[in-house]
């Protein structure tokens, strides 16, 4: 193992979205919204409120808000060493949204046993198929 102390980067996606911000945050900052592009969770818009997101055969994930901005800004903790945030930017008439997933380091691994390295690879292609969901969502 090659353990340079370095951590691996967040990824990070950012897409223009051809809708208002208002209902971009809808999408990313009500519970009905993220279970429509992402998965079922209980998620409250509520500063340090608790929540699971519902990831199928991976069980529940455990999550905590720790970042609330309406409606630039949302972070949350996912699992036991993830954060999401979403980011909003209005660009004349349209939204800029940026999603951070961070939290990544090459010495760990998550709670299925595998490296966070591994994981990060499949998770950065899922991103781009994840964030073409929250476009049609949001555009249609």
């Amino acid at each position: 193992m090659n353990h340079s102390g370095g951590t691996l980067p967040a990824i990070r996606q950012t897409q223009l979205l051809n809708a208002p911000i208002a209902k971009v945050w809808d999408a990313v900052a009500t519970s009905e919204g993220i279970a429509a592009w992402f998965m079922p969770n209980t998620f409250e818009p509520v500063l340090d409120s608790e929540f699971v997101l519902k990831a199928g055969p991976f069980g529940d994930s455990p999550c905590k808000v720790t970042e609330l901005d309406p409606p630039r800004r949302l972070s949350f903790t996912w699992g036991k060493d993830w954060t999401l945030t979403f980011e909003l930017a209005e660009k004349d008439g349209k939204t800029e949204f940026t999603l951070i997933h961070d939290g990544w380091d090459p010495d760990k691994v998550t709670e299925f046993g595998e490296t966070h390295a591994l994981v990060r690879e499949r998770m950065s292609q899922g991103w781009g198929g994840i964030g073409t969901k929250l476009a049609a969502l949001v555009e249609g």
